[in-house]
């Protein structure tokens, strides 16, 4: 296959029912994982389609992870109601005290 016109390539994965395509426009990919997100800037994304299956490859420009705290809502609604705080407050207390619920309760009742 060294050599092959792009021309031939294409013809001959065509015969074989592959399709490729590029995606136009695409900003970033993100891959959410347990914890943490990884964010794929700029990437260059194609869609290859092989017997009605589609199978995506992304080549990022840069790559970004991120640290993510997922606070459950049994936590948010036990804040809530020891010290009666709204649900908006109460996530953001949680988050700022990195999901420490006894620290969010203190912090929100004024100790």
């Amino acid at each position: 296959m060294m050599g092959m016109d792009p021309r031939q390539m294409k013809k001959l994965m065509r015969q074989l029912g592959i399709r490729m395509e590029e995606l136009e426009g695409v900003k970033e990919v993100v891959l959410r994982l347990e914890g943490k997100e990884i964010v794929l800037k700029e990437p260059a994304v194609t869609v290859m389609v092989v017997q009605g299956e589609k199978t995506y490859q992304i080549v990022p420009g840069s790559e970004e992870v991120r640290e993510v705290l997922e606070i459950p809502e049994e936590d948010v609604q036990l804040v809530m109601e020891q010290t009666g705080a709204d649900r908006e407050t109460a996530l953001k207390v949680l988050k700022e005290t990195k999901g420490d619920i006894a620290e969010a309760i203190l912090k929100l009742s004024g100790e």
